[in-house]
């Protein structure tokens, strides 16, 4: 009896998953079929390549100012990012200043976007003199993105088995060498990860960027310059009377340059993993 009854409790409980799982996936599948039937029709070459003027409504300039945004970015949030996960996870004493740390990362990763765009607009924009620039816009969204690269590293830093870095040890490495040669290639699949998961949430922004970085349409001569984002363009074209069609094509050209993106990043993760288990053997 008890054994029918736990049969038929893990039967329950796989079709319960099976079922949020089907939910969450046609969610998904019904946003992106409904974006792309509304913005594809409406992509033009001439839409990807030219500028915004008042005759031709291109979002070259603005398409340019989003990658150099998200390049930006993951240029000073992943290696602040990863290293401080690394000393959280293998070189911090484990006690009440670890914990209080982590709670405060939590805490960060929960904080409304529009508070970070006050912050950046504040300390960046004002107080440092950046101005309206990418690099006010880097800035804030690196401490945007900040929580999620080191919850997300430190919890693929912990998948590694100890056995690998006591045999790495035992053998007379060093720690150093055990952390960049063993850790971080065996972790690198969660670090990419976090990576992917933090370029969709720059490229969706838009309060924390147009607070810092800034809404004009050309094209920034340097990373002192102001600039506008898709998200960013997104949002304005909505509200500045432009035609729906333009918003619905540049709202599929995000998700299309997201999802290159993350395809780029796991092609890249795969022959970096290729490269470091043949280094390995």
């Amino acid at each position: 009896m008890n054994r029918k009854f736990g049969r038929l409790k893990d039967t329950l409980g796989f079709v319960q998953i099976g079922l949020s799982a089907l939910v969450t996936i046609g969610i998904l599948g019904l946003i992106l079929y409904y974006i792309l039937l509304k913005g594809i029709p409406n992509i033009s070459w001439g839409f990807l390549t030219t500028g915004f003027d008042s005759e031709y409504h291109g979002i070259a300039d603005i398409l340019l100012t989003t990658i150099f945004i998200i390049g930006i970015t993951l240029v000073i949030a992943v290696p602040i990012g990863v290293f401080a996960a690394i000393y959280l996870s293998e070189y911090a004493k484990q006690g009440r200043i670890v914990r209080i740390i982590r709670f405060s990362i939590e805490s960060l990763a929960g904080i409304p976007s529009i508070i970070y765009g006050l912050f950046g607009y504040i300390f960046f924009v004002l107080l440092l003199g950046l101005k309206f620039s990418l690099l006010s816009g880097g800035f804030t969204l690196s401490i945007l993105v900040l929580p999620t690269i080191i919850r997300s590293t430190e919890e693929a830093l912990k998948t590694v088995p100890k056995s690998y870095k006591e045999a790495s040890l035992a053998l007379g490495a060093s720690r150093l060498y055990t952390l960049f040669k063993i850790t971080l290639p065996s972790a690198l699949s969660g670090i990419m990860s976090s990576v992917i998961l933090s370029v969709g949430r720059i490229v969706g922004e838009s309060a924390a960027v147009f607070m810092t970085a800034g809404m004009v349409y050309r094209l920034p001569g340097s990373i002192m310059d102001s600039g506008r984002t898709l998200a960013v363009h997104m949002f304005a074209s909505a509200n500045e009377g432009f035609s729906f069609d333009e918003t619905w094509a540049t709202a599929a050209v995000l998700v299309i340059l997201v999802a290159i993106i993350n395809l780029a990043a796991r092609l890249l993760t795969r022959i970096l993993s290729k490269k470091f288990s043949m280094g390995k053997g």
